[in-house]
């Protein structure tokens, strides 16, 4: 009963107003009211857009970060391999200079900081064969090919050890293989070396014709070759030598 009568009075109060003051009311409210919706769809945009800047700026920070990381870590795998291309080098040169263990004793630090640096095996694998270790040298120089099956210097040298144990078949075999994939020197020349062994004059001439075209120097180095000891006196040999 007091709500119903709190609501009459409420509209007799109302119904006193004249119809000049109600319109005026009516504006008031209505101009009340867009004023509010503004406000609040103001404010409802200010926000969402701080939000979208705020997403963005984690986004762009995440992204920047992402490729720093990335970028100082493939800087650190570069850094690392040519750390290793140069001690690498290092035992190649305890090999020619007939270091041998040396050679290796490099070889295997190589390993230690990188067990797939294939290049290492094989300096290692034709050192071991110099020193009179053919079966462990022969396993780093196949460890070497499974890790890269197309590395030329690791197939060179699985036929000079097949060739320094008087394995020439084999040997021939694996000259042929590393010239599949590239056109070295000293392919050429090991193969006339063995044919050279085998008194084969024609064969000789032909691959060691090659070395020198390819080198001059080749030349003087086959004059003192003592695998050429049987066609040295062969007039084929001879003229190739002039």
């Amino acid at each position: 009963m007091a709500y119903k009568n709190r609501k009459g009075i409420g509209t007799k109060l109302f119904g006193r107003f004249s119809l000049k003051t109600k319109v005026i009311i009516f504006c008031i409210l209505c101009i009340f009211a867009v004023v509010l919706v503004m406000k609040t769809s103001y404010w409802n945009n200010k926000n969402k857009a701080a939000l979208e800047n705020t997403r963005k700026d984690v986004t762009q920070d995440t992204v920047i970060k992402d490729s720093n990381n990335n970028t100082g870590a493939a800087e650190n795998k570069e850094n690392e391999h040519n750390k290793l291309e140069e001690e690498c080098k290092t035992a190649e040169e305890f090999f020619r200079n007939k270091e041998y263990s040396k050679a290796i004793g490099k070889a295997n630090e190589i390993i230690s900081q990188n067990n797939e640096f294939y290049k290492a095996y094989n300096i290692k694998g034709i050192a071991l064969c110099y020193s009179g270790n053919y079966e462990e040298g022969m396993k780093n120089i196949d460890k070497a090919l499974e890790l890269n099956p197309d590395f030329g210097y690791a197939r060179f040298n699985k036929a000079l050890a097949y060739e320094l144990y008087g394995k020439y078949d084999d040997a021939l075999n694996w000259y042929d293989k590393d010239l599949e994939i590239e056109k070295y020197i000293w392919s050429y020349y090991g193969k006339a070396s063995i044919y050279g062994r085998r008194g084969d004059v024609q064969n000789t001439v032909k691959f060691l014709k090659i070395a020198i075209d390819m080198s001059s120097d080749v030349k003087d180095i086959a004059k003192d070759e003592k695998d050429f000891e049987p066609v040295k006196n062969s007039k084929e040999f001879q003229d190739l030598l002039k």
